[in-house]
């Protein structure tokens, strides 16, 4: 199979008027659509219950943007036995149909991507760029492991020995659980699951309750793309009865998990435990967030490190786990840092994604309420520089939130907030940033401004990171450039989009002959 060198897809640039109509038009369409019911479905059979989980939009709280029937128990038993089933078909496929599967997917998701956009818009509150920039990434993940699974399938290096015929070969796993989150609804949802599936291996995807519709979608491509039924099996369904009930079940083989460092630690410890006529030991792979840190250093651009922090901190209302939430200043660049920050935090608007406001809602009423109580807590450690209170609107809405003078003690300095609130500490020197930077339970992204390449070195040396950066924002990492996981609590270190990732799903199997 011949296929064109990777290339990461391009966003789409809304200054022009003819693109920023058409997201207008999507937002138009699917606005129409608004409401719906959905059914589960496994082996490409509709299934329904008397449960529901109702998805609403989180910029205007009151408007369902769909209805999905709710898994069970015995539903997920249904689910995994599907899935084991289809897998005694679908492991023998060959890698290169399997690829050309994902390589459809992304030509549907082009075409489709206004539409995908829009849907997103209204489930998750993120503007135009923000839906768009995570669709993109989706289509760069069909696009990635595609390839990937055509590298892994092919002759793979092994040591000659005389008299011998030696193979290594890369194997599929079994059934698998696909667990994403709601913060990238499409892309992580998107590349989770395609990997899985490449590699050769069967799912049930259980999609964020927050972000179903992400999930209907991504289903109904693939089911476009000419998948079989059973490859993918759709479960929307609560964590504590559906996703434990399937990270439990004897039959699955693995668990891949986006979220937050309780819910993964939960899933971890459930996968270990080894369950009557269970015969291997489960593969969990998780990616659990991060207290995120930018070091800004004396000898920098103070100009360019504000900009970078406020995109980092406020991008998508601080809800990615790659955010910036701490960020650490020298003491003699601090009063300026902090001036110049304050007069770009208080130029941001906040409203409804589908009118491209720069930040819209967080995601419901829970976090709303989480975030709104870490700025209590934030407001008695240190000093509120903007923001602080909830923003107008009939969504969950948050105004830009900074705190100035933080310890690096202080619990908005080592908590896990997923919200607009950044705290900034001060530094007596480099070295002492990075030691704050390092203090911290977490080891996902960061990023140092400095103009000093040796401290830039002692940077790559120190700094326990998964994705490190320098002299630009925390966020925004692209597949094949920026393979992405980080350390300690932050998870796995599986690094999506990466070279291994797909080693995560697949086995090796060495065959030996005498010749």
């Amino acid at each position: 199979m011949s296929v064109k060198p990777f290339r990461i897809e391009s966003f789409t640039d809304f200054s022009k008027k003819s693109n920023f109509v058409k997201q207008q038009k999507a937002l138009a369409s699917v606005k129409k659509q608004l409401g719906k019911t959905y059914e589960m479905i496994i082996g490409g059979k509709k299934v329904r219950s008397n449960g529901r989980i109702i998805s609403y939009n989180p910029s205007e709280k009151d408007e369902v943007v769909a209805k999905f029937y709710k898994g069970t128990k015995e539903i997920v038993n249904r689910a995994v036995e599907t899935a084991f089933k289809k897998f005694d078909e679908w492991k023998f496929v060959p890698a290169e149909k399997r690829a050309s599967y994902l390589f459809k997917a992304a030509s549907i998701a082009r075409k489709r991507r206004f539409e995908i956009n829009a849907w997103m818009i209204y489930e998750t509150g993120k503007n135009y760029l923000q839906a768009d920039a995570d669709t993109a990434e989706a289509i760069d993940f069909l696009e990635f492991y595609g390839r990937e699974m055509l590298r892994y399938a092919s002759k793979q290096p092994i040591t000659a020995v005389k008299g011998e015929r030696n193979e290594l070969v890369y194997i599929p796993l079994g059934v698998g659980v696909t667990i994403p989150p709601w913060n990238f609804p499409f892309a992580i949802l998107v590349g989770m699951t395609s990997a899985a599936v490449v590699a050769g291996n069967t799912v049930v995807l259980k999609p964020s309750s927050d972000s179903p519709m992400m999930g209907k979608i991504f289903y109904d491509i693939m089911k476009e793309a000419g998948l079989p039924d059973g490859v993918i099996n759709f479960l929307p369904g609560s964590g504590g009865e559906v996703g434990d009930s399937l990270v439990a079940h004897p039959k699955v083989r693995f668990i891949t998990f986006t979220g937050s460092m309780e819910v993964g630690l939960h899933i971890n410890e459930l996968a270990s435990i080894v369950q009557p006529n269970q015969i291997w030991l489960k593969r969990v792979v998780t990616e659990m967030g991060g207290k995120d840190c930018i070091i800004v250093d004396k000898e920098t651009n103070i100009d360019d490190a504000v900009k970078g922090v406020v995109v980092s901190s406020f991008g998508f209302q601080g809800q990615k786990c790659s955010a910036c939430s701490r960020v650490i200043v020298d003491k003699s660049v601090y009063s300026k840092f902090v001036s110049k920050l304050k007069t770009e935090v208080e130029k941001i608007r906040v409203g409804p994604g589908n009118e491209d406001y720069y930040m819209g809602a967080v995601i419901n009423e829970k976090a709303q309420k989480n975030i709104l109580n870490y700025i209590r807590i934030g407001k008695r450690e240190g000093k509120l520089l903007v923001g602080g209170k909830k923003a107008k609107g009939n969504g969950y809405y948050i105004e830009p939130t900074v705190f100035i003078d933080i310890k690096p003690q202080h619990r908005i300095a080592q908590e896990e907030i997923f919200g607009p609130v950044l705290a900034v500490l001060k530094s007596n020197n480099f070295e002492q940033s990075l030691k704050i930077a390092n203090d911290s339970i977490y080891g996902l992204t960061g990023a140092v401004y400095t103009r000093n390449r040796k401290k830039i070195n002692a940077a790559k040396e120190q700094l326990l990171i998964g994705n490190l950066y320098f002299n630009r924002k925390c966020t925004g990492a692209f597949v094949g450039a920026h393979p992405f996981g980080g350390f300690n609590m932050s998870g796995t270190d599986s690094k999506a989009g990466g070279r291994d990732y797909l080693l995560l799903f697949l086995q090796g199997k060495t065959m030996s002959e005498k010749i």
